[in-house]
């Protein structure tokens, strides 16, 4: 049987009437009034007892200063072991603690922010040099050596610009600088993966936006294309009026904008009214003097008068 199953939980008598001791032993640990009423008392084993006191420091809402007691077998005095201040089972405690690299958040570098890049960055590999010599922007090459000795010593035999920082024409590095591969690292394949994933949850077939478009982006106008192997599934929107205007968006993404979504219907026509109240039509006071009807008897005096 071990030696912890034979201790007794039943606190020590000596121990747990040394609350004073407890107590004057957490006052000097801790500032002046912060310790409050005695709140409880644990048996740690044999002679060997906690004391909790309230703490009323600010901002240590359910801490309890813990004070250790014990006392040595046969013997009656009681001495202190340790001081220290516990949390409680409310008690206010702080978020578990997260590296920066990890709570980091798209959006929130500012100007002015450096943030390094890890040297073994999975979505980044070794770009094309073409030999073994450091790239001629890379900070220990020679090219830049010279530079900083010409930025010392203020005289240099020629202009910097004409120091050598781009390789020869028709080499492989020329090539590879045409391409864009001429650098000290580029995206690596989990890289690439990694910014094609992330764009095509924000912009691609499957957002709403996509799924109520007329058509897709790969036959939008606005659509520009990109280089490399990404071009052949992302582009650039360029229409403003577009939730994605300056975004890379998958070529089957889609939105309202779409260059060819519609072409701006003609102006309704309305019917032919049964009643034209937009036209006047001509209605004589009276009737046209027929040649075979008589006269009415207010011609004849008409008539007469004329010729008289």
């Amino acid at each position: 049987m071990s030696a912890a199953t034979t201790r007794s939980r039943t606190p020590d008598r000596l121990c747990a009437e040394a609350v004073d001791l407890a107590r004057a032993a957490a006052e000097e640990a801790a500032a002046p009034g912060v310790v409050g009423e005695h709140v409880g008392l644990v048996s740690e084993g044999d002679r060997v007892v906690t004391h909790f006191f309230e703490c009323k420091e600010l901002g240590y809402r359910g801490w309890r200063w813990a004070a250790t007691v014990a006392r040595a077998s046969r013997a009656k005095l009681v001495t202190l072991d340790e001081v220290v201040l516990l949390p409680g089972q409310d008690a206010l405690l702080a978020p578990e603690w997260v590296p920066w690299s990890e709570r980091l958040r798209p959006g929130d570098m500012g100007p002015g922010d450096l943030l390094p890049t890890d040297a073994e960055d999975l979505r980044l590999e070794p770009g094309y040099s073409g030999d073994d010599e450091p790239l001629p922007t890379s900070a220990v090459s020679h090219e830049m050596a010279e530079l900083v000795e010409a930025e010392d010593a203020e005289v240099t035999s020629g202009a910097p610009a004409a120091l050598p920082v781009t390789p020869s024409r028709g080499t492989i590095a020329a090539i590879a600088e045409e391409l864009g591969l001429r650098r000290a690292r580029v995206l690596s394949r989990y890289g690439l993966h990694v910014a094609a994933d992330r764009w095509d949850d924000a912009f691609g077939a499957q957002t709403p936006m996509a799924q109520a478009a007329p058509a897709a982006c790969v036959t939008c106008g606005f659509l520009v294309p990109l280089g490399g192997s990404l071009g052949q599934a992302f582009g650039l929107c360029a229409n403003e009026f577009s939730p994605a205007d300056g975004r890379v968006v998958s070529l089957s993404y889609g939105c309202g904008g779409h260059s060819e979504a519609a072409v701006m219907p003609k102006p309704p026509q309305p019917a032919a009214p049964v009643v034209d109240e937009t036209r006047l039509d001509p209605f004589p006071l009276r009737p046209a003097a027929d040649s075979g009807s008589v006269p009415e008897a207010g011609d004849e005096e008409t008539a007469e008068l004329g010729h008289s």
